[in-house]
């Protein structure tokens, strides 16, 4: 049996950086993520390109290329530079800052975070469309929907209740309505 800190396993790939120049500023790009942080670029990509239930492809891709270069490069972003998402990616895009980032980027990295992301998109909307979906979505809802339905239930009045039916008979010629007309009208039925 071997021990596995005797393997002495070569890291130095996970340290590896290109550098490139765009307009006059030097620029490094790692070329390889730890896979938390590869977990966490695919993860928040998703979560942010969710609308109502459904993945906006456009969002999806802007999230991802926006996250590569937050986690892949060594450039500080600020809050304010971060605000509007939409904006900064159209700035990076259109300087073709983006192009050459991507061609300073390992191929391997991006094209498996690509496959993760296609991957999860396809198999949660095949999940969402399943009975599984459904059945987790009304055990989720249940408690949400017992508590309104307590809560009629605590609200209701039977005086006004009798009220709203007396008012109702009375607009109808003072003739019985719903269940109670139905029962009239089947006892006038057995008398004939």
């Amino acid at each position: 049996m071997v021990n596995f800190n005797d393997l002495q396993l070569n890291t130095a790939i996970k340290d590896k950086v290109k550098t490139f120049d765009f307009n006059n500023q030097k620029v490094q790009v790692k070329q390889y993520l730890p896979t938390r942080d590869k977990y966490d670029l695919v993860m928040i990509t998703l979560q942010k390109a969710k609308e109502d239930g459904l993945y906006n492809p456009l969002k999806i891709d802007m999230y991802f290329h926006l996250h590569l270069v937050y986690m892949y490069t060594d450039i500080q972003f600020t809050d304010e530079d971060r605000e509007v998402e939409e904006v900064l990616y159209d700035k990076l895009v259109q300087s073709g800052f983006m192009n050459v980032f991507l061609a300073n980027m390992d191929d391997d990295e991006y094209n498996t975070l690509n496959v993760y992301i296609n991957s999860l998109v396809k198999d949660n909307m095949k999940y969402r469309n399943s009975a599984a979906a459904v059945l987790q979505s009304l055990i989720t809802d249940l408690p949400k929907n017992a508590e309104a339905a307590r809560q009629i239930v605590d609200n209701f009045n039977p005086e006004k209740y009798q009220e709203v039916i007396k008012f109702a008979e009375a607009a109808n010629g003072n003739r019985p309505i719903g269940r109670r007309a139905l029962a009239a009208d089947a006892l006038e039925g057995d008398g004939k």
